[in-house]
């Protein structure tokens, strides 16, 4: 029902003062919050140059009058946080602001307490993000470990596609090492499968490339001496060719 002592510019900017920004509850096991970062902060790795909010445990506002929702991870393309994050109405993703929902929410099973296939998918196909993905590595909830929902219409369509389309970007399930720790991880990917690097990654590998580069140089060089010494038994100068 409208309230009619509200006026056309309170529903555009509604008072935002008593929201729930944070709680500073801390609930997070130690896998799940490092599979969080990991999933979000190779995007800001990989696509430094794009456009996006990637965030962990942010409360998402999807309607006036509703609590939040607060998954595990969420992505929104062609946002990003304003400068003044600190200001109450920009601490959390309001998405009467950002005008528009994340296109993929991801939420890490932990337990049998979540309601990410009840009431939790409901919510996020109300609010109508693109993706909905539920990783449940311990087997909470069943057999399946990586589950994918897509909105089709108005409603969620469990997926066998780990590809991403609408936002060019894929989810493959990859087994390594990160931040010291050798896990089954989710990671980001792209179509061919390979995954976006993180920023260690990257480095590791430009440090690897110029190892190679200066193994292939030393042995340039050895290939010249040798081939000196051969010219010399023959009475060759080789500086004179």
């Amino acid at each position: 029902m409208i309230d009619p002592t509200l006026t056309y510019e309170d529903y555009l900017n509604p008072d935002v003062s008593q929201l729930v920004t944070e709680d500073d509850t801390p609930v997070d096991n130690f896998a799940s919050q490092k599979q969080q970062r990991l999933l979000t902060s190779v995007l800001y790795s990989a696509k430094a140059d794009e456009i996006f909010i990637a965030a962990a445990n942010v409360g998402i506002y999807h309607a006036l009058g509703q609590p939040p929702i607060v998954p595990d991870v969420f992505l929104s393309l062609d946002v990003q946080v304003p400068p003044n994050w600190w200001e109450k109405s920009h601490r959390c993703y309001l998405m009467w602001q950002f005008g528009k929902p994340p296109e993929v929410v991801i939420e890490i099973v932990s337990n049998q307490e979540g309601e990410e296939l009840g009431k939790k998918l409901g919510i996020y196909e109300q609010m109508r993000a693109s993706y909905y993905v539920v990783y449940d590595p311990s087997h909470q909830l069943g057999e399946k470990v990586l589950q994918i929902f897509e909105l089709r219409g108005r409603r969620y369509f469990q997926t066998d596609q780990t590809w991403l389309e609408q936002v060019g970007l894929g989810l493959t399930l990859w087994e390594g090492k990160f931040e010291g720790r050798e896990d089954t991880w989710l990671r980001w990917c792209y179509q061919d499968g390979n995954v976006l690097l993180t920023g260690d990654e990257r480095a590791q590998n430009a440090e690897q490339q110029a190892q190679n580069a200066e193994q292939r140089a030393q042995n340039a060089e050895e290939r010249a001496r040798l081939l000196a010494e051969q010219l010399k038994a023959l009475g060759v100068d080789p500086d004179q060719l």
